[in-house]
């Protein structure tokens, strides 16, 4: 079990997959959602998570104000736990719309007009640098200007190709064997960084 860690939905608890995922630790999600804050990137957001597991991330986000959230995972089990996760965070107080999309990434990103003013890709460590690459790319046509994308994969994992993408860095933090990254497109990433 986890929990949702602040907002209107604080303490919900939510079920985790039991295998298939890798839920972002509490630690990890408190000090990125901190941050999130701290920028004002929450606040009516549209937000997009993909490889959602148990939907812990795009959650939090609408726990914390975001304005929507659509949540992303292809595996059978995790998407019975998303709906499951959603219905939890909106009968708790959530008031903003999760929408649960039973696919896998690259056909959703194909298909999805956007704008997305946050995203989250936490994809399985496994994946692939050009896998990773490709998500970018089909993601990119998808943000708002001033977007804030969250990278997370294993710390021993080569940093995302955001340039790609048309992305920039402009943070990294590793948390024991994670790390994330942040970038945003190549103008609004020259401002977050000031």
């Amino acid at each position: 079990m986890t929990r949702i860690i602040a907002g209107s939905a604080r303490g919900a608890r939510l079920e985790v997959p039991s295998a298939g995922t890798r839920p972002t630790s509490d630690r990890v999600r408190e000090s990125l959602f901190g941050a999130l804050e701290s920028a004002d990137a929450l606040a009516g957001a549209r937000v997009l998570d993909l490889y959602a597991g148990s939907g812990a991330l795009g959650l939090e986000a609408l726990s914390r104000g975001a304005a929507s959230v659509d949540l992303v995972e292809r595996g059978r089990q995790a998407v019975a736990i998303v709906r499951r996760n959603a219905a939890v965070v909106a009968k708790a107080g959530a008031t903003a719309m999760a929408r649960v999309h039973e696919s896998a990434v690259q056909p959703f990103l194909s298909r999805s007009s956007g704008p997305f003013d946050l995203v989250f890709s936490d994809p399985p460590y496994d994946i692939d640098d050009a896998a990773m690459t490709a998500d970018l790319v089909a993601l990119a046509p998808s943000l708002s200007p001033d977007a804030v994308v969250v990278v997370e994969r294993a710390k021993r994992a080569a940093p995302p190709d955001f340039a790609a993408a048309g992305l920039e860095p402009f943070r990294e933090k590793t948390y024991g064997d994670t790390t994330l990254w942040w970038a945003a497109p190549q103008p609004a990433a020259e401002s977050q960084s000031r």
